[in-house]
This record gives structure tokens, C-alpha cells and sequence, in this order.
């Protein structure tokens, strides 16, 4: 493949003195483009100015036979920076928006200053920049534009409420180039890089940050701004440490509704599941078909009323209630209880008005959401608290970008972006102190998606979306949850761009039960986080898909042309490789992955060959038989169990062997196996075998013998059950029976299964075998559960149930565990399974077997909470953080014992 040239072309690069800018721009130059070094020279706060920093890139291009010219202005002064260029080279052709700076601070502490500058810098920096090139694009019919969003925006991020803003703005402005530049071969993509540099050393451990080098960036870059990409455009990629991934917008089926008086908060909440749904998703570049969607449902009975929902004691301000949406919303509070302060620039009295003759409490502010404090004391004053707050202030300014002005940009971020931050911030410390608060952001699908004319629009909305999921982050252990919506209604701000037949069609009414919904404490699960498309009577919530993307050598330099080689399978959401990522953690894990890919390593296990000594050394180990492991244990052994999950000192059963019902809890039936030695060598039936890369992905139990001893001498006889071939990674299954030494019988029997990482392309096969109970994939019934138990851990949980025998350094010492990616060590995934078989157990009684696949990590002293359902002699359950909303447990079930009871 010949070599991707840049002759002729010119690339402005920003924030090019360091770092990736840097890498952006000597590259460009040493394949024949001219390159304008744009750098400020200010810290990576800002602060500061300097010719320093872009002076030396270009004298390092010249010197390298290159061509370059510096520029020292800031990004806000776009125009000078793209004059650069002109008056330079004559034309721009390419222009990367890298320049960026951070001011992390946790949202109690962050001051407008701090807010101000990340979007000054990000926000407006790429708008400035991209509209002074943008009339250059058109009149040459040509132009590449790359646009720079992070794990931060795309995820949220704790601490970095205006970074994350500003960050996921920029995939909203993006997607709005794109559709509008495409006609005159201008292709504008966004990336999230994952690459050192002076921002990222304050985040980032050092022994990440050594392999993160920007190189690995700069060919996805090359590619997509080369000539002969005539049709990326709009697409969102991550890349960093030699992976490369594509991400793009994945709607859940959702929950259709009937409209009109039985649309209610609690019908809505009675089809959570539906709302959830993603068996049947969609991957939409924008909106539903909101008419369809209306015309099905007027259709359809009446809801299924659920739960009522009572508000009384609640405070609720909503911005921009004058009208349209935020009438309804305050409405509809009033209706459930809620005492209303009703916000508007314009006339908030009328609706204050309508509330009281219904007999609500209503209280007016006429103020601009962008003066937050003025509207949050009104609310003080007037209450003495403040519980809901609903975002929807908002206006349009609508223009081609090509004619879209300085101020038009300007007031639509401010309005809806920095009003949303105000209103929140005055806010904030009054649920701190209350430790609750519900917070509704209001996104728009222009922002998810882009939209013709709302370059302004679509930043301002798409930033909103990452200020609330950093934000949900931020309040979650506080009990404030804040979720954001993109609601589709008829309204005046709408009617300007709707025809008139759709804003009489599309109701607030439709939208408003969804908000009141969110705001109240009923929602079943991850309450907190989330993004939901609304309207016609439908709700369904929308999430990131990332393709399994590709991974390159990272011993190896990566070149452009090896990223085209591998195109199709960087872009491939389709080869059963794809997830869903869901915060930073998510993010990195394809990268930190990869950072074990080595030259050599790839061939091998990406090798179309059938590894035959692999295959034959599997089939021998499933014929081995274990010689058996002792395992000794006496009342103390069984107490220690017990307390490792949760057992309190008042627990009498479960903690005094004297007690006249003294007992093991069903699951300590996964700790004689433990330590059990295998027949087999695990090198031998795994490729490329490292444990560093194993991850426990399943556990079943099965008990086969009550009472449980309190003391017995038990024998393990390990069994390779299966390995199965995943591609890029082998699931090896083992199963153990423990016997009693005294009476031959058996008492457990174990499965375990194990997710290796790198080791598969072994020509195995593809597909586990049924095997039952062990193999059962639970799903939860589309219903309420029929028991729910919370239960906090302790800060010192994994400390003491490793004493139980797992000694792994990830639960105790905090450098491994910050290796792996966690801030502090770990809970061990059989611990927080006991602490869910405990709640079932104590909820339903003895069970006969147990099935858990660990869907996430638990750090000691976060709260879990079981969610369980009965059918039949079957439990289904799931275990979720309440923290963070997140599944730890999921596809779980248990078969019941009938007539066990576990009352005490």
C-alpha cells in the first residue's frame, strides 16, 4: 500500500506545542504538508502565555526539511489563526481542534471562572476555529475537519463536570458539520484520545501513561482526513495504546404508551423494562418517527396505572415554565403534591396562576436561568428547601453554519448550556446538606445526533448530556440523581422549525410524566446516569455502542496505512465483539487490554490455522482425574464466613456456634474448592496464557447435601468441564465435587467459569454445551421485584473475607488494584455472590443450587441491592450497586428446596 501523502495541503493544528498537537503536526510535515503550529504557550490550566512552546515544533519541522509557521494566538481567536494559514499557503485543507486545557474540581468547589474558561477554550476555541475555515472548505470543495472529545464527555467523569461538558459538546457540533458540510466534501469526525500529555500526567497513573503515546493516535487521524476518505463523516472513535474503536448511538425498543389521562408517572415506571429494553435495538442518526409512534399510540387501552407516585413535601423549580414543556412539568408536580416555583424570563404568573386554582402551591420567578443564584433564593425563600430541579429553559438560534454568527453561537451556550450549569450550582449545596435532590436535564436529539442549521444548538444540548452524567457521578452517594432527556413536543420555540399540524400534535403532555417520573424515588433501577428519547407516548433509553475495534502491536510503530488495512474491522459493530461501554473505566479496558499485544503474539493468535496440540491438549485434560484436596474446617472457619458476608454480631445462627440453629450460609459451599489443585497445567490448553489477563466471569453452585456441617473434612476433586473458543479470548469451565472424607457423600459440586483474555483463535469450538442449571442465563420478569434487600458493605470487607482463602493483592494492596484500573482494591466477586445468596436465602429459604455472572466490580463500603423475583420454586435476582446504578450481579437465579424455610 503506498504511503497516505499530504503534498500541497495545508493543516492548522491547535494546542500544537506539546503532546499530541505536537505529534498531529510533525507527522503532518513529513508527509509533505504545510502546518500552521498553533499553541498559546499557557499551562495546562490556562494560565500563562508564551511563543515558546509552538516556536520549537516548527523549528523541529523545518529542520527536518519540513514546512511550518508558528501562531501564538488563542483559540476564541479562530479567524487570526486560520488567517495564518491563508495569508501563509494560500488555502487550508485540514484542521485539527487538539488545544485544550483542564480545571478539575469537584462541582461543590467549582467556581464559574473555572466553568468559563473549559468552555471559553473548548467549546467556542472549536467553533471559532472551524467557522473561520469553514467559507476556505466551501469555496474549494474540500475539507477535513477533526474534532476532539475524551472518555470524560463521552462517559462523565467525577471532578470534571466542566471538562465533561465541553467534551461531549464537541460530538453534538461534529455530527451537525457533518451533515452539513457533506455536500461539499467537508468530513468532520470527532475522536476521544487516550494519549500523555500535560493535561492527562493529573489524572493518569504513571505506568499507564508510559505506554499511552500520542503516536498511536495521529494514523487513525491521517486516515480520516485523507483524500481518499470520501465517506466517514460524523463518526465518534476512540483510540489510544494501539487500539482502535468505533462508538456510536444505540436506542432500546422503549416503552409505547397510550396518550392522554392514563399516561402517567406510574404507568411508565410498571414498563421500566420496556423503557430499558435493548433486545431489539435501533441505531439511529436521528429522530424517531414521532408521527407513526403517536398514531400507534392512540391505538392502544389504557395504561396499566402502576404505583401513584406522591410528591407532598417535595420542592420542584422548573426553568422556562411559562409555557410550552415547562408548564406542563410544573403542572403535573402540582398534580402529584409538589410544591412548584415556577421559572420564565417572560410571564411565570399565568402558570402560578393555573396551579393555585387547582389547588397546588405555586410560587413565580421571573429571571433568566443563566442567573441561578436569583432563582434558587426565590425557591429558598419561598419553601425552605429545594428537592426537583427540571433544566428546560432553552431558545433557538438557526442558521447554516456558513452564516451562523459569533452572538447566535454565544447566546444558545450560554442559555441552555451555562443556564443549566447556574441553576444547578445554586442548587447543589442545598441538596448536599438535605442529602437528596432530583435533578432533570433536557438534552435534544439535534445534540445526540445533529441537525441542519444547529451547530450552536447542538453543542450547547450534546454538552448538557455530559455535564449530567459527570455530574451523576459526583451526586449519586449523596442520594441525588440526575438524569438527562431529549423530549419531542409541539412548543413555540418548536414551532419555528415544526409544521404547525406537529406542534398541535406532539402534546407536553406526552413528555412531562417521563420527568416526573425520574424525579421521584421509584425508579426501579439505574436511577441515576441515563439519557431517555421521549414523546407520543413513548420513552426508551438511548446508549453508547463501541465496535470491538482493533488492536495493533504496540511494539511495533503504527502507520496509517496498517489503520486502512484494518478498516473494516475497526467499524464493525457486527462480529459479536461489540459492548457497551459506560463510564472511563469501560473505556480503557479495550486499551489497557491491548497493552499486552505484542509482534509475534498477534499472528499467532489471530492464526486462521487449527492450533492442533491446543485441541489435543484440551481433550486430554478433560480426561484427567484430581487426587483430591483436602479441606479442614471447623465452627471458627464457618463464623469467618459468614461475618466475610455480612453477618452482624445480633445474627445469632450465623455467628455463635452455640446457638441451637447454628449454621453455614448456603454459598460458603464455594470455599472448600477453592485452593483445589488441578490435574491439568492451565499453560497447556490456553494460548498465550496470563493470569494477569483472567477474569472470573461465572459462578454456579450447587448444594447437594443439608444440613450444611458446621465442621467437617471435606475432599475437592477438580475437572476440566470445557474450553470454548471466543475469538480474541477462551472461556475455560471447571467443575469441582466435594465430598465428605467421613461418609463418602457429596456435598457441593462448583462450576467456574474464567474469561482469558488473548488466549482463543485456537480453532475451538465456538459454543459452550447446555448443561442445565449450570448453564441457565436468568432473565428478570418485566415486573416490580417481588423483594428488594439493601445491604451495605464495609470499608474493610475484602480485608476480612480474604481471610476465607482468596490472598489475591487486587482486594488488599492499593498499587495492584490501581494497576487494574480500580482506585482502591477490589470486593471479591464471591464475596458480594454471598452477600446476594444470603439475601435470598433469607428472603425465600434454602436453595439447591445458585447461578451468578459477575457483571461488574464492588468496592468496599458501597451499598448493594438484590432484586429478586419468584417464579415458581425459581429465584431470579440481580445485585446492583447503588452507587453508581451498575449491575455487579446479573443473569442470576436459584432453584428453591420446597419446604426449607430459613426463619430463625
Amino acid at each position: 500500500m503506498p504511503d497516505l501523502r499530504f503534498d500541497g495541503q495545508t493543516v492548522v493544528v491547535t494546542g500544537a506545542g506539546g503532546g499530541l498537537g505536537k505529534a498531529y503536526a510533525t507527522f503532518f510535515a513529513s508527509r509533505g504538508a504545510n502546518v500552521v503550529v498553533n499553541d498559546l504557550g499557557g499551562s495546562f490550566k490556562g494560565e500563562g502565555k508564551s511563543s515558546k512552546a509552538a516556536d520549537v515544533v516548527v523549528d523541529e519541522i523545518r529542520s527536518a526539511g519540513g514546512t511550518a509557521i508558528a501562531n501564538y494566538d488563542s483559540v476564541e481567536n479562530g479567524e487570526n489563526i486560520i488567517e495564518t494559514a491563508i495569508k501563509a499557503f494560500g488555502r487550508i485543507d485540514i484542521l485539527l481542534n487538539n488545544a485544550g486545557i483542564l480545571r478539575d474540581v469537584s462541582f461543590k468547589n467549582m467556581t464559574d471562572a473555572d466553568w468559563d474558561l473549559v468552555i471559553k477554550v473548548h467549546v467556542k476555541g472549536a467553533y471559532k476555529c472551524a467557522r473561520a475555515a469553514w467559507p476556505h472548505f466551501r469555496k474549494q470543495k474540500y475539507g477535513r475537519v477533526i474534532n476532539t472529545t475524551s472518555a470524560a464527555g463521552l462517559f462523565g467523569s467525577f471532578g470534571q463536570c466542566n471538562y465533561s461538558a465541553a467534551k461531549l459538546s464537541q460530538v453534538g457540533f461534529t455530527e451537525t458539520l457533518a451533515k452539513e458540510g457533506y455536500k461539499y466534501n467537508i468530513l468532520c469526525n470527532v475522536i476521544a484520545p487516550i494519549a500523555a500529555s500535560r493535561m492527562t500526567q493529573t489524572v493518569m497513573p504513571p505506568e499507564i501513561l508510559e505506554v499511552l503515546k500520542p503516536e498511536w493516535v495521529v494514523p487513525l487521524v491521517a486516515v480520516l482526513v485523507h483524500s481518499s476518505n470520501t465517506s466517514e463523516s460524523g463518526s465518534i472513535f476512540e483510540v489510544g495504546g494501539g487500539h482502535i474503536a468505533k462508538l456510536r448511538w444505540e436506542r432500546a425498543r422503549g416503552a409505547l404508551l397510550k396518550t392522554g389521562q392514563s399516561l402517567t408517572p406510574g404507568a411508565i415506571l410498571k414498563r421500566w423494562t420496556d423503557v430499558n429494553d435493548f433486545s431489539k435495538p435501533s441505531y439511529p442518526d436521528g429522530l424517531a418517527d414521532f408521527m407513526t409512534l403517536l398514531e400507534e399510540a392512540q391505538k392502544l387501552g389504557d395504561n396499566e396505572p402502576g404505583e401513584k407516585l406522591e410528591l407532598n413535601g417535595k420542592v420542584a423549580l422548573i426553568t422556562g415554565a411559562g409555557g410550552g414543556l415547562g408548564r406542563s412539568y410544573a403542572l403535573l408536580f402540582a398534580k402529584h403534591g409538589a410544591s412548584v416555583v415556577v421559572n420564565d424570563l417572560v410571564n411565570p404568573d399565568d402558570v402560578v396562576q393555573e396551579i393555585e386554582k387547582l389547588g397546588g402551591l405555586a410560587v413565580g420567578s421571573k429571571a433568566s436561568a443563566e442567573d441561578g443564584d436569583t432563582v434558587v433564593k426565590t425557591t429558598i425563600d419561598a419553601y425552605g428547601r429545594i428537592d426537583i430541579v427540571v433544566n428546560n429553559a432553552g431558545i433557538l438560534r438557526d442558521k447554516a453554519f456558513a452564516n451562523m454568527d459569533e452572538e447566535m453561537f454565544d447566546q444558545v451556550i450560554a442559555v441552555h448550556l451555562r443556564g443549566t450549569y447556574k441553576i444547578t450550582k445554586a442548587a447543589w449545596p442545598y441538596m448536599l446538606k438535605q442529602k437528596y435532590g432530583r435533578i432533570v436535564n433536557t438534552t435534544s436529539t439535534s445534540g445526540i445526533y445533529g441537525n441542519f442549521g444547529q451547530a450552536n444548538y447542538a453543542a450547547a444540548k450534546l454538552g448538557i448530556l455530559g455535564f449530567s452524567r459527570a455530574l451523576a457521578r459526583e451526586g449519586a452517594k449523596y442520594n441525588i440523581y440526575v438524569n438527562t432527556i431529549a423530549p419531542n413536543a409541539g412548543t413555540n420555540m418548536t414551532r419555528s422549525i415544526m409544521p404547525e399540524d406537529m406542534v398541535q400534535a406532539f402534546k407536553p403532555e406526552q413528555v412531562a410524566p417521563l420527568v416526573v417520573a425520574l424525579s421521584s424515588d421509584k425508579v426501579p433501577q439505574s436511577p441515576t446516569g441515563n439519557l431517555f428519547e421521549v414523546g407520543s407516548g413513548w420513552q426508551a433509553r438511548t446508549r453508547w455502542q463501541r465496535s470491538g475495534g482493533q488492536g495493533f502491536p504496540v511494539d511495533e510503530r503504527l502507520t496509517p496505512e496498517a489503520v486502512l488495512k484494518a478498516w473494516e474491522s475497526i467499524v464493525n459493530f457486527d462480529d459479536g465483539r461489540a459492548d457497551h461501554p459506560e463510564d472511563s473505566q469501560d473505556g480503557l479496558k479495550s486499551i489497557i487490554n491491548n497493552m499486552r499485544n505484542k509482534s509475534g503474539s498477534l499472528a499467532e493468535k489471530k492464526a486462521p490455522n487449527v492450533n492442533h496440540e491446543i485441541l489435543e491438549n484440551i481433550e486430554k485434560a478433560k480426561q484427567m482425574e484430581s487426587d483430591g484436596t483436602i479441606f479442614e474446617y471447623d465452627d471458627r472457619d464457618v463464623i469467618l464466613y459468614n461475618l466475610g458476608i455480612g453477618a452482624k454480631r445480633g445474627d445469632l445462627p450465623f455467628v455463635y456456634e452455640n446457638s441451637d440453629s447454628f449454621q453455614a450460609l448456603p454459598t460458603f459451599g464455594v470455599i472448600p474448592c477453592f485452593g483445589a489443585n488441578h490435574p491439568y497445567n492451565v499453560d497447556d490448553i490456553m494460548l498465550n496464557f496470563s493470569p494477569m489477563m483472567l477474569l472470573h466471569g461465572e459462578q454456579y453452585l450447587e448444594i447437594r447435601k443439608y444440613p450444611i456441617p458446621t465442621s467437617a473434612k471435606l475432599v475437592s476433586y477438580p475437572k476440566l468441564v470445557e474450553v470454548v473458543d471466543k475469538g480474541n479470548a477462551a472461556v475455560m469451565v471447571s467443575g469441582t465435587v466435594t465430598k465428605n472424607v467421613a461418609t463418602g457423600e457429596d456435598i457441593f459440586y462448583n462450576e467456574s467459569t474464567v474469561f482469558v483474555r488473548g488466549s482463543g483463535g485456537f480453532g475451538g469450538p465456538k459454543k459452550g454445551s447446555n448443561r442445565g442449571a449450570a448453564t441457565t442465563v436468568y432473565q428478570p420478569p418485566k415486573r416490580q421485584p417481588d423483594a428488594v434487600v439493601e445491604e451495605a458493605t464495609t470499608q474493610e470487607q475484602a480485608a476480612l473475607y480474604r481471610l476465607n482463602g482468596d490472598r489475591n493483592p487486587l482486594h488488599i494492596d492499593p498499587e495492584f488494584s490501581n494497576m487494574g484500573g480500580f482506585k482502591i482494591p477490589i470486593l471479591h466477586g464471591l464475596c458480594f455472590l454471598g452477600i446476594s445468596g444470603k439475601h435470598l436465602y433469607q428472603t425465600f429459604g434454602a436453595f439447591k443450587n445458585i447461578k451468578v455472572r459477575f457483571a461488574g466490580p464492588v468496592l468496599p463500603g458501597q451499598t448493594l441491592r438484590t432484586e429478586m423475583w419468584k417464579e415458581g420454586n425459581k429465584v431470579i435476582f440481580c445485585t446492583k450497586v447503588v452507587e453508581t446504578g451498575k449491575l455487579c450481579i446479573a443473569g442470576a437465579g436459584a432453584e428453591l428446596i420446597e419446604g426449607k424455610s430459613s426463619k430463625l
